[in-house]
């Protein structure tokens, strides 16, 4: 019940309030503009010099992914855009899955990445600088990334080793 009164009595008081606005009998703009000859014209406001970071990406995410670049032996530089930019290059690195992303360093400073770390072919050194600098925000790529074929393991040898035992079945 103290419930419904209090609806009504909200309702009450806008529809007052609301009657009051339009119990005004002259509804003109005092404030027009005097220069009348201008009318149509347009000015737009004229672009900074600096550009501004994605709005999405905030300096406390900014913070934990230079956190955790330096857990990866990773350097990132200290403006929001390239923690942004790190965070970009990563991410496309991990779903292309040309790349192992987990053996490449990233770092970015100033807008320059630089790929540092081991591939196991020469197209996947290629595709991870391609990725990266098809990045948005990615001014330069140096990829320092080496080639080092992927060893093949002999599945065959015997693990049997040690005092007393041959390896060989009985």
């Amino acid at each position: 019940m103290i419930t419904r009164v209090l609806i009504l009595t909200a309702f009450l008081l806008s529809s007052i309030a609301i009657g009051a606005c339009n119990a005004t009998t002259s509804n003109t703009n005092t404030n027009s503009n005097a220069n009348t000859s201008t009318i149509g014209t347009r000015t737009e406001p004229t672009a900074t010099a600096t550009a501004t970071p994605t709005p999405r990406y905030t300096e406390e995410q900014a913070r934990n992914e230079r956190e955790k670049a330096k857990a990866s032996k990773e350097t990132i530089g200290q403006s929001l855009e390239d923690a942004w930019v790190h965070t970009k290059v990563v991410a496309q690195l991990i779903s292309d899955t040309k790349t192992p992303e987990r053996n490449i360093n990233v770092d970015v400073v100033e807008g320059v990445v630089t790929l540092r770390g081991q591939v196991d072919t020469a197209d996947a050194k290629a595709e991870a600088e391609r990725v990266a600098k098809e990045t948005d925000g990615v001014k330069s790529v140096k990829n320092e990334l080496k080639v080092v074929p992927a060893k093949t393991t002999n599945s065959n040898k015997s693990t049997n080793s040690g005092p007393g035992k041959t390896g060989n079945k009985q």
